[in-house]
């Protein structure tokens, strides 16, 4: 049972990740103008969401329950993303550094579990494609963020 119990918990935690993504970018999506970032935010908030199923799937398939909150985290990250982007002359410029700042912690999360002995092959491959789509999404905010340069 303890072997179930290690997974469930890296599991968990890449979904608590998933649930602070997906409310990070859903409140980046509020906070600028811009009609293309804000449906790349919602864009990116849908496919946390989805993987956040994903990641639930694979959790019960363990045996185990997934959590089912944010991180306090994640909510001390919006907190201050919602300070700097209200203080800030370019909220876009600021929400996009926000992103870029979550996802490569995101990336890092997802390779340290990705590490783990402990994962399953089939589990590996679920998370090396949310993490592949994760680096994708980081990629697309960099080259936004050069964009607005």
């Amino acid at each position: 049972m303890k072997y179930s119990e290690d997974v469930a918990n890296k599991l968990n935690s890449l979904l608590e990740k998933n649930y602070d993504s997906e409310k990070g970018y859903q409140m980046a999506a509020e906070n600028v103008k811009n009609p293309q970032l804000k449906e790349f935010f919602n864009q990116r908030a849908k496919e946390r969401y989805d993987f956040g199923h994903e990641l639930k799937s694979e959790i019960k398939s363990f045996g185990q329950e997934p959590d089912k909150g944010t991180s306090l985290k994640g909510d001390i990250h919006r907190g201050w993303m919602d300070i700097k982007t209200s203080l800030s002359s370019d909220n876009e410029e600021a929400v996009l550094e926000e992103a870029i700042r979550g996802e490569k912690a995101a990336v890092e999360e997802y390779n340290e579990v990705l590490k783990s002995e402990e994962i399953p092959p089939s589990t590996g491959n679920v998370l090396m494609k949310q993490r592949n789509s994760i680096t994708d999404a980081l990629n697309k905010v960099k080259s936004l963020e050069q964009w607005k340069d």
